[in-house]
């Protein structure tokens, strides 16, 4: 399984030539069955990264360019008539594939939007009276432009908790970006990335992560910060229990990625704000949306909460 991870390693990075640490924690919620929102100012590689992932895996990929005039039908699928028989069939919509790209995700709106919170909190879509089941594994990777770009809808918080992780990605470094310009990879070495993994190996690597074990101590760990969060006088919101779910869960991922069968504390502390950061609202936002002040109040609970040693 380690010779599948790094292959799938090595083949988003011969595409995205930016942030190694987007690719480990973009692997990180395909390992713990989570979703990924991705978010930064356009142009750094969003789009090329999640579509490396989707192609370095051999499996069902749908992407949805989200846009105002997107409908909930347009992702979850729909009933057509059907002129033979006279009944109406669902077709699916593109929500019904393994890995899932929501690109430009808060440019559409919450109405469209909430079409996603079925299909990521429990794996199926309910449409026309039926429930329909969606493929194993599933991963939804959106991304977005920060909010106070020109025409975006702010994800409300009950979307937010449904993503595993934030990522960020930043600007590339100078020698990175060098390499980008000499190979171009959205151009070229995207268009002939090859499978390195098959869908089933990632349902058993996920299986794997789920039986990683988390000592005692790291689980009163968890539980330290998310009380933390929930007493801290600047946060309206602290972090519910699937918060804390999730960050448990991402902890196991990263021992999976480092090659362990058992967490950390350093495991826990990698997690901390990609995980809870957008989780939790404060009283100090000047607008909707904004991460910063979040991220520096998950900051401070990280180094007063004690961590076992």
């Amino acid at each position: 399984m380690d010779k599948v991870l790094q292959k799938l390693r090595d083949a988003i990075s011969s595409v995205y030539m930016g942030n190694d640490r987007a690719v480990d924690r973009l692997l990180t919620c395909l390992l713990a069955r989570g979703h990924a929102l991705v978010e930064d100012v356009p142009g750094v590689g969003k789009t090329v990264l999640a579509n490396a992932l989707a192609r370095s895996i051999d499996a069902r990929f749908a992407r949805i360019q989200c846009t105002p005039d997107l409908l909930p039908t347009d992702i979850t699928g729909t009933a057509v008539l059907d002129r033979r028989d006279g009944d109406f069939s669902f077709r699916p919509g593109p929500v019904f594939a393994n890995i899932v790209l929501a690109d430009e995700v808060n440019r559409t709106t919450p109405r469209t939007q909430s079409a996603l919170l079925e299909a990521m909190s429990e794996g199926q879509v309910s449409a026309e009276g039926e429930t329909h089941r969606l493929p194993d594994p599933f991963l939804v990777v959106a991304t977005q432009n920060p909010y106070e770009f020109e025409g975006t809808y702010p994800l409300p918080e009950n979307q937010l908790d449904r993503f595993l992780m934030r990522i960020g990605l930043g600007y590339p470094s100078p020698d990175d970006e060098a390499r980008i310009l000499d190979v171009q990879p959205a151009r070229t070495t995207l268009q002939s990335l090859q499978p390195v993994a098959t869908a089933d190996e990632i349902v058993e690597l996920q299986r794997v992560t789920d039986r990683v074990t988390i000592d005692p101590a790291l689980a009163d760990y968890v539980i330290s910060l998310a009380q933390a969060t929930r007493e801290d006088d600047d946060l309206v919101v602290g972090m519910s229990p699937r918060g804390s779910l999730a960050l448990a869960q991402a902890a196991r991922a990263t021992a999976i990625l480092a090659g362990r069968d058992h967490c950390i504390p350093e495991d826990i502390v990698e997690n901390v704000v990609p995980v809870c950061a957008h989780r939790v609202v404060t009283k100090l936002s000047m607008h909707e949306g904004d991460t910063v002040t979040s991220r520096r109040i998950m900051q401070r609970i990280l180094e007063t909460v004690t961590s076992p040693v």
